[in-house]
């Protein structure tokens, strides 16, 4: 079989902005092509906060129809009030308060560093049947030097004015008990209203650091 070879002025590489290249059919066989299909649109980073938000249009934040799928990471973060529960909320577009109707489930699972207690178990008391609090994604996080929480939480569709705005939300955490603890939690804002900002807190108490990265999904 005969190697082919190209001239390497034959080809035009000059990309658009934020573009890569792919090949193509054309006469020098390339094409601009956007890059992966996950973004980080904006990276915040806790310092004894009372809370950390997103919200579309402030501070280089997209939350609207660009993606169709939003994904937030949070990591390493660590509470100033021992035992307490972290929590996020959302808001309509135009609107305030952070009291969205919130249908949730939550199950969670536990192991304590001496081996003597575990459970998987669904918590009842933490889910939400069209209520407007904030969402409980752990519970009892430790302020300890060496204690924090991590996790991600997907939002699906958040410009939707047809559908509810689905998310699913996975925490681990140091225990102020010595536990480690996973939660579950999934649900969906019940509004046919954008949800265009979303708000992450302790119960009580500020974020004393921690680093949270929005991200935006394409073609999913």
């Amino acid at each position: 079989m005969a190697l082919t070879k190209y001239n390497y002025n034959s080809f035009d590489l000059t990309t658009a902005a934020s573009k890569g290249l792919a090949f193509n059919s054309s006469a020098n066989g390339f094409e601009t092509s956007v890059d992966g299909s996950m973004t980080l649109i904006k990276t915040i980073t806790a310092s004894n906060d009372a809370n950390v938000d997103f919200d579309h249009g402030s501070s280089s934040v997209v939350l609207d129809s660009t993606y169709p799928v939003y994904l937030i990471k949070f990591i390493n973060i660590h509470p100033v009030t021992n035992e307490v529960e972290f929590q996020f909320q959302g808001n309509g577009a135009g609107e305030t308060g952070f009291n969205e109707t919130i249908t949730s489930s939550v199950f969670r699972t536990y192991h304590d560093e001496a081996g003597s207690g575990q459970a998987l178990e669904y918590i009842g008391g933490k889910d939400q049947a069209n209520g407007t609090s904030y969402q409980s994604l752990t519970d009892d996080v430790g302020n300890g030097n060496d204690e924090s929480l991590a996790g991600e939480l997907y939002l699906f569709n958040p410009s939707s004015t047809t559908f509810v705005k689905h998310f699913m939300c996975r925490t681990v955490d140091y225990n102020a008990n010595d536990h480690v603890l996973t939660y579950h939690t999934v649900g969906y804002f019940n509004t046919t209203t954008a949800i265009d900002q979303i708000v992450f807190k302790f119960e009580s108490g500020n974020i004393d650091s921690g680093t949270f990265k929005l991200y935006g999904i394409k073609d999913s």
